[in-house]
């Protein structure tokens, strides 16, 4: 059966970077869950409101859509924040997901949202990120105080474990 790797996490802590490596170094396709957000979604982050629940409910739905097509014929990479234990449950719905947590301080990922340029994400929405966040308990783990690419090598070790 194929498999949505779900790479998770607040703003910032490097879920398109990460994402983006693992699916070169598995041979899959990337997605990234910011390019499903509908343009009212975009607006109120640009404007630093945060989302609501009734405000993801459609793109999160819209996102497990196309997980189900897409993964009819093989597995992929998808960046999402799925903050909330009953977003990943929508997301997840009728496939085959494994979570990946990407885990760092707030510090640390204030830190990195400084210094990024070109993104809607308004830093000041970090605060309500890291309070909505449900740390995943079925999830695999790891910290961003690695480089990107020894994080990808945890993740394959921790991925081909599961596949023994």
């Amino acid at each position: 059966m194929a498999t949505v790797y779900f790479v998770m996490g607040v703003s910032g802590c490097g879920k398109t970077t990460v994402g983006k490596l693992l699916a070169l170094r598995l041979g899959l396709d990337f997605f990234d869950a910011d390019d499903f957000h509908p343009s009212e979604n975009v607006e109120k982050m640009k404007n630093g409101i945060p989302l609501d629940d009734q405000d993801r409910q459609g793109w999160l739905t819209s996102i497990n859509e196309f997980c189900k097509k897409i993964t009819s014929t093989s597995s992929t990479v998808f960046a999402c924040s799925a903050l909330k234990s009953k977003y990943r449950a929508t997301l997840s719905e009728n496939i085959n997901a494994k979570w990946i947590c990407l885990e760092g301080s707030y510090d640390q990922i204030k830190e990195r949202l400084s210094q990024r340029k070109g993104h809607y994400m308004a830093p000041g929405l970090l605060k309500s990120q890291f309070k909505t966040l449900e740390v995943p308990k079925s999830a695999f783990t790891v910290s961003i105080n690695y480089n990107p690419e020894a994080i990808v090598d945890k993740i394959l070790m921790e991925i081909s474990g599961e596949n023994k």
